[in-house]
Order: C-alpha cells, then structure tokens, then sequence
C-alpha cells in the first residue's frame, strides 16, 4: 500500500499501477529523500519523468511544489497517475504526458519551462543516467539551485562530475541506489 508521508495530503493512500512493469518507491526511502531535498517546499515546479503511479510527484505537491508535469510511456500508469491526482484533487496542478522521456525533454524544452526539482526513476538499466543528465542540462530545464533525484539500482554507479550539476548525496536502501544532484 503507498501513502503520502507528509504535507496537506499526509496519510492519503494512492493506487499503485498493477503489473511488475513499474517499481513503486518505498515509504521509507520516499521519507529518506525529501528530508533531504527539502522536507517541504515554498512552490515550485517539478518534474515526474518516469511516474509510474506519479507517487513522488504528488508527494512534492503535497509538500508544497505548486505544480508538476508527469510523464510516463505506459498507458496504465498514466490511467493511474490520472485516479491518484483526482483522488486528491491535484489536477488543477498537474500536468499528465504519455510520452517517452526524451521526446518529454524536448517537449518541455520547447514550451521553455523550467524546474525545481526532477524525478528520475526509469526503468533500471534500460536508461542512461549520463545522456537524460546532460540532456537536462543541455536543454536549461533546471532552475538555479534546483534538483535531480535519481533512483537506480545500487549496480548502477552514476557519475560523480557531470557538467553543470554537484552531487549532493548518494544513498543506499538495500539493492536501490539514490543519487541527488543540484545545478550549480
């Protein structure tokens, strides 16, 4: 069962998508992460590139992001990102894509938006890290100061020195990996 841990919507329960084809973040790494990169936030835009069932997006909003955009290239999970921002009433902010990432990217690119914080919990090992990174960079989607959560498997081992961004914090939850980035 997922929950929101904390803000106006704390202890809400939210749909997770059905199958094995998404991986739904744990409370307690969910926990773990937003002491981190703000336990809450005064606005903002964020980002849910791989939302599965849009779980940290809405945790951000309910921590006081003013909006975020969700991208996912599954149907269901875009269904159930759909019932979960209803179910709490987010959907005045809250943008929902069927896309995949880097079209997404360049979609946003396009529009000229800017972010505060973004999510990054792709599949593990079917994505690089480095090209989604440094097309974030190339593209100026981050606000000054802003920040890129990665979720990867502890395998994975991403990259200290990537241009543009300073790595804050790197985490281990069992077999997951976290890496926290912030533009600099």
């Amino acid at each position: 069962m997922m929950r929101v841990i904390a803000g106006i919507h704390k202890g809400r329960q939210l749909k997770a998508v059905p199958g094995n084809n998404t991986r739904p973040t744990t409370d307690k790494v969910k926990e773990s992460i937003f002491q981190i990169i703000g336990p809450f936030f005064q606005g903002g835009k964020a980002l849910d590139l791989f939302a599965g069932s849009g779980s940290l997006g809405i945790e951000a909003l309910s921590r006081g992001m003013d909006n975020c955009i969700f991208v996912d290239k599954h149907p269901k999970a875009i269904q159930i990102i759909r019932e979960n921002t209803s179910l709490l009433r987010l959907e005045e902010q809250s943008e929902i894509f069927r896309a995949d990432a880097f079209r997404a990217l360049a979609a946003v690119a396009k529009r000229e938006l800017r972010f505060d914080l973004i999510f990054l919990d792709p599949p593990y090992s079917k994505i690089s890290y480095l090209e989604l990174l440094e097309t974030i960079i190339k593209e100026q989607l981050l606000n000054d100061e802003g920040i890129i959560y990665c979720e990867h498997d502890l395998k994975d081992i991403l990259p200290e020195q990537v241009s543009g961004l300073s790595l804050i914090k790197q985490l281990k939850y069992g077999t997951i990996g976290v890496t926290i980035y912030q533009k600099i």
